[in-house]
């Protein structure tokens, strides 16, 4: 599996939740080190610069992302929060978040790891607290265990990506279909 971050769930939060992939089954966790962490950070687009993290930071930051995986799928599914996951987000929330600056060449983010995942938790707040959650699905890929907004006509969205599982669905279908074809078609 590919160590790039990738950004296919419509929000940040969503997008943090997955980083740790495929969680049914080999479980790929993308945060291994600091620097993988402040990758995602600034691959995101939410700072512009971040100051070196340490271990702590990995764990806060997993913690955090699994309490947000957990709220998620407690609203999706329509359960109650789970009172840890709630108050592991909320702590992260009422941290200092990250302060956009005005430059002479337009904005400017810097963060520390602390500010950047206080953000995260605060994107966390308005997306569980806000008009899209009828809109948070499931990938439709089985290994896949990314959510996502779907606002799609109709919302028919049926994966979180097409690069990462439509097309993979799609081919194995394809192939799944070609092997039964030449048997009813040999009659």
């Amino acid at each position: 599996m590919n160590l790039n971050h990738v950004f296919v769930c419509g929000h940040p939060a969503l997008d943090f939740a997955a980083t740790l992939r495929a969680r049914r089954s080999t479980r790929f966790e993308m945060f291994v080190t600091p620097e993988r962490l402040n990758a995602w950070y600034l691959e995101s687009g939410l700072v512009d610069t971040i100051t070196p993290g340490g271990e702590d930071d990995v764990r806060e930051a997993t913690a955090v992302r699994e309490a947000v995986y957990q709220l998620v799928t407690d609203r999706r599914l329509g359960e109650g929060f789970d009172p840890e996951a709630l108050e592991t987000v909320n702590a992260a929330a009422r941290k200092t978040p990250v302060t956009p600056q005005l430059t002479e060449n337009g904005r400017l983010t810097e963060a520390t790891p602390e500010q950047a995942l206080a953000t995260v938790a605060r994107q966390a707040v308005e997306l569980l607290s806000g008009p899209d959650v009828p809109l948070m699905k499931e990938c439709g890929n089985p290994e896949c265990t990314r959510v996502y907004i779907d606002r799609s006509r109709g919302m028919r969205r049926q994966w979180c990506g097409m690069e990462s599982c439509g097309n993979r669905i799609k081919a194995a279908a394809y192939r799944a279909r070609k092997k039964t074809e030449p048997a009813a078609a040999a009659h």
